[in-house]
């Protein structure tokens, strides 16, 4: 049947159903019509894929962005903390640093005084040593005049036994 439609188209008759390439036509379309519905789902399963990838990305990314800002505002709230550390740690020291300074004011002023009473002590220590010593030096010099004022008044006999015993006696009465 179909070398009969050939040889009737190949005498001109038989119309547009006759012709090859209409039959080529209908071919291309049918096969359009199934690939195609084929090619339209993996190009749409393509890009369902590349939608969800999309998606997934965007949402890692927005989670890593919520997680930066986090983080980011924890550092801020740690280095506020550290800010506040710093300068509670700053006026303690300015606060030890003038304890210090007066304690060492007071010690200074506590070394001034000692020093001062152990100058007035020496002081006195001398003021006694040179009154003994003077008072040492007159009881010499009276013992000495008294021996001559003796010497010469009374005379040498018994008198002289007497002054001997009393000059003697003398600087044991007097220190």
């Amino acid at each position: 049947m179909i070398s009969t439609a050939w040889a009737a188209d190949a005498q001109g008759g038989g119309g547009i159903f006759s012709d090859p390439t209409f039959w080529v036509a209908v071919s291309f379309v049918l096969f359009l019509a199934i690939a195609g519905k084929q090619i339209v789902r993996g190009l749409t399963k393509l890009l369902d894929d590349r939608t969800a990838l999309i998606a997934r990305t965007l949402g890692e990314a927005e989670k890593l962005r919520n997680e930066a800002q986090r983080a980011r505002d924890d550092a801020q709230k740690s280095l506020a903390d550290s800010a506040k550390l710093a300068q509670e740690i700053v006026t303690q020291a300015r606060q030890e640093a003038v304890r210090l300074a007066q304690h060492a004011a007071e010690e200074r002023e506590a070394l001034i005084a000692r020093r001062e009473q152990q100058a007035k002590d020496r002081i006195a220590q001398a003021e006694v040593q040179a009154t003994r010593e003077v008072r040492n030096m007159a009881v010499d010099v009276a013992l000495a005049a008294t021996r001559t004022l003796l010497k010469d008044q009374v005379g040498a006999g018994r008198t002289q036994g007497m002054i001997d015993e009393a000059i003697t006696e003398l600087p044991r009465r007097l220190h």
